[in-house]
């Protein structure tokens, strides 16, 4: 269990994916590029067993903007994507309507 103080540390912005390719030698990884409004993120995410890249495409999700960095197959993840797990699936969140990025 985390309180409300350290829940209250996660930036959480919305994000509107606008590149998506898998990573050489990976069954697993995508490399998103996402629009977060005043900035452009790169995001490695492990959901290429699930997802077709040009259906991640304008896409709207929810990002966690302030972890450190981190390298997956050489590639550099700039954050998280967030996602519900359905019996053992991702199922990418999103919001209800359009909304502006950031």
């Amino acid at each position: 269990m985390i309180d409300f103080k350290d829940w209250s540390k996660l930036e959480i912005r919305i994000g509107k994916t606008v590149e998506a390719e898998k990573i050489e030698n990976s069954d697993k990884l995508i490399k998103l590029q996402v629009d977060l409004g005043k900035e452009k993120r790169q995001i490695v995410a492990g959901i290429a067993e699930f997802f077709e890249v040009k259906d991640l495409i304008g896409k709207e999700i929810p990002i966690l903007v302030n972890l450190e960095p981190r390298k997956l197959r050489g590639v550099e993840s700039q954050g998280m994507i967030l996602a519900a797990d359905v019996d053992g699936k991702p199922v990418l969140l999103h919001p209800e309507k359009e909304v502006p990025a950031g």
